[in-house]
Parts: structure tokens; sequence; C-alpha cells
């Protein structure tokens, strides 16, 4: 169903938001593995803008849908999907990709990440699973997870991970601050929540090959990925601090 403030269900214990973009091909047996896995979640697709049937299949399996009038990015839709929880309530929400490289079982242990801190990761590079990556990628992810982790005052190795859940406060300043540039959504709004005084950890997951499409892990896109990855940590390191105060 598309939502509405008339038709919208009462708000469960936790909101699952999926970010979809022209994901026609593998939503439908992501959502209803989501569905099987853990019958009691809420979840809200937010199509960024699809050309494809991507939002019908998803209402069609019985997701609420929340339709972006054109593509704003991962950034983008995660924060049209933040102030949807905030709006309704939802103590916790988690990101969870429609590609199906998330493995939904994961989820809870996710979730209790956040009885110790007020963002958990799903890290990859955590001693569980076999996901692996090279090169200039893999350079770029051990830097950035390095510097975040002397950010945080916490070890973290996976500081690019989407698979990402977050409490009240740390709803509240996705809300304030979720850029839409690339890799904001995960290392300039980490960077930012850190140094405005949100806690985060990080829990093992597995992380699966996408169920449809094509991976960019080409040499050239992996020296992109380097010097992108490089550029967004220096921007979120020159942004605002926004402070508890200002997030009530």
């Amino acid at each position: 169903m598309t939502t509405t403030d008339q038709d919208l269900a009462a708000p469960g214990h936790f909101l699952v938001i999926m970010p979809a973009w022209n994901e026609e091909a593998v939503i439908g047996a992501t959502l209803r593995e989501l569905a099987d896995a853990l019958p009691e979640a809420d979840i809200l697709v937010v199509d960024d803008g699809s050309s494809d049937g991507t939002a019908r299949l998803a209402e069609e399996v019985g997701a609420r849908v929340m339709r972006l009038p054109y593509n704003l990015g991962v950034g983008g839709a995660m924060r049209a999907g933040y102030k949807y929880a905030r709006r309704f309530g939802y103590e916790r929400a988690i990101q969870v990709d429609a590609d199906g490289q998330h493995d939904p079982r994961d989820i809870v242990r996710v979730l209790a990440g956040l009885e110790d801190a007020d963002i958990s990761i799903g890290a990859r590079f955590a001693d569980r699973g076999s996901y692996q990556a090279r090169g200039p990628r893999r350079w770029a992810m051990v830097f950035l997870a390095r510097t975040i982790s002397r950010i945080a005052r916490t070890r973290l190795t996976d500081v690019t991970s989407g698979f990402r859940a977050a409490n009240r406060a740390a709803i509240r300043q996705y809300c304030e601050h979720y850029p839409a540039e690339y890799l904001g959504d995960t290392i300039d709004s980490l960077v930012v929540a850190v140094r405005s005084g949100l806690t985060v950890t990080q829990v093992p997951v597995e992380m699966r090959p996408r169920q449809a499409g094509t991976p960019s892990n080409n040499p050239w896109k992996a020296a992109v990925y380097l010097f992108r990855s490089f550029f967004a940590l220096f921007i979120a390191l020159t942004r605002r601090k926004v402070h508890p105060e200002e997030r009530a």
C-alpha cells in the first residue's frame, strides 16, 4: 500500500527501511524472505524514483511504500525513511538493502547492538562470513575504518556498511543530518553523529552476493571509490556538530 496519513497502521517496535531504485528483479523475493524471517517487523520501502515496477511489486507483497518523485540517491531516500520513523514514533529503525545482500536473519543481531550504543553497524569484516574486498577499495575501507575508529573511540572494521540500526537519538540525528552525496549515507552521517555525541558499535554479519544486477568491481571504479571515500571523510570532518540540545 502507498503511505498516507489515513491508512498508516500503528507502528510496531522497530521499522525496517529499504531504499530501492529499479530493483524489480529482486525486491519481491527480498521482501518475502524478510517477512518470513521477521513477521513482526514493519517494513517501509522508499522507492527512489524508480522507472520500473519496484514500487508496484513492493506493494503487492504487502510492504508500505513511500514513492519519491525522482531519484535522490541512497542518502536522500534514507533521510526520508528516518523522517517517517520519527514522525510515527519508532524507537528503532534499521536499513536493509533491496538487492538481497543483507541476510534478514541478522537483523535481530544488529538491532541488539543498540542495547550498548546509539548506532549499530552490521560489519562484514568482523570474523564472520567470507565477504572480501580487494585493491583500492579494500585500502580505502581499511583507512576509513581506522580513522573513524579513533574518532569513535571504539574498534570498527566496516564503516561503509549500509546494514545499520539506529535508536531514537540516532533517528533524530539522521533527520537533521543525513547527506545525499556519494558515501555520505555511510561515512559522512556516521562521523557527524559520533562527533555530535552519539555512540556506535558493530556486530559481525555475513554479506551475501547481490541477488540481481551486476556489482561494480572493476579497477577503474575501485580507484574512483578510493578517491571519493577520502573526499567524503574530509567533508564529514568539516561538518558542524549537532549537539544533543539541538536535536531535542
